[in-house]
């Protein structure tokens, strides 16, 4: 079992948990994930990691209620435990040899950009942050980016908060006002990624998109996050989960992405609304 050592709500619907669990602590790195069971009876879910504490033994995820898997795990308080908690897994962020780096993120994509933006920063890279929201109700880690970027620009699509628009509209004025990053990342919403890759790509630089987003059971074994890369006229199939996540954003197929990652939406929107119908049951 491993124990929720804290758990704090970040807006109404995201949640951020650090677990007891010394020996991922103590092997993880940005860009990695790990697979979670709820309880005996819970289905296996990778989060990626939002941070790791070696010395504490803790680790980070941050996770938006959507599906039954994160309502049951929103439920859990500080003080419960966990039934699984594997990793970490996946491969590390590529960090080797860039010194400038602009860290593009949306949304709940945010949890996942943060420790690749502190992780450069630690390593003495120059760190541009982008981070949009729809809203500012929905802004997360303001604080945090601001402490590892040597430059944070905010952004809500509404206007309520910061800049009004989407994170392609600051990233396009950098790179027209001859900003030369070392490599891009972008990590978030595949509509998201899709407009970022169009925008950076006209300037031919280096741009690394994180498919974490359509990950399901993290083994490889369910083909759930099975992607195409088109490269030098020929398709080839990769998974997100073994084989990532992070990939070359020039040769992600993102509509077809995009078209797959719906097929169970119904599923997951029907398994979360019997699971809140139990927990109303349970609380009468």
């Amino acid at each position: 079992m491993y124990k929720i050592v804290r758990k704090k709500a970040l807006n109404e619907t995201v949640t951020q948990m650090e677990i007891e669990a010394p020996l991922v602590a103590r092997k993880a790195r940005p860009g990695q994930f790990i697979i979670l069971r709820v309880d005996e009876e819970g289905e296996r879910v990778p989060f990626t990691i939002a941070g790791a504490n070696a010395d504490e033994g803790t680790v980070k995820i941050i996770f938006q209620v959507v599906g039954a898997t994160t309502e049951k795990l929103n439920h859990k308080e500080a003080g419960e435990s966990l039934q699984d908690f594997v990793g970490p897994l996946g491969n590390a962020t590529e960090t080797e040899g860039i010194r400038k780096v602009c860290i593009v993120g949306g949304g709940v994509g945010c949890a996942i950009a943060l420790p690749v933006a502190e992780e450069f920063k630690r390593l003495g890279a120059e760190v541009t942050s982008i981070i949009g929201f729809r809203s500012k109700d929905l802004l997360i880690l303001e604080d945090e980016f601001r402490a590892c970027s040597d430059r944070l620009i905010v952004m809500t699509d509404d206007g309520s908060y910061a800049r009004e628009g989407n994170v392609t509209v600051p990233l396009k004025e950098l790179l027209e006002a001859g900003e030369r990053f070392d490599q891009i990342i972008t990590i978030g919403p595949l509509i998201m990624m899709k407009f970022v890759t169009l925008t950076a790509k006209p300037f031919g630089v280096p741009l690394t998109a994180s498919m974490n987003p359509i990950m399901i059971d993290g083994t490889g074994m369910c083909g759930g996050c099975r992607l195409t890369l088109l490269r030098d006229g020929e398709r080839i199939t990769k998974f997100a989960c073994v084989d990532g996540p992070d990939f070359n954003a020039y040769e992600v197929d993102f509509d077809e992405a995009m078209s797959r990652s719906r097929t169970y939406a119904g599923f997951e929107r029907h398994a979360y609304e019997s699971t809140c119908n139990l927990f109303k049951k349970e609380v009468r």
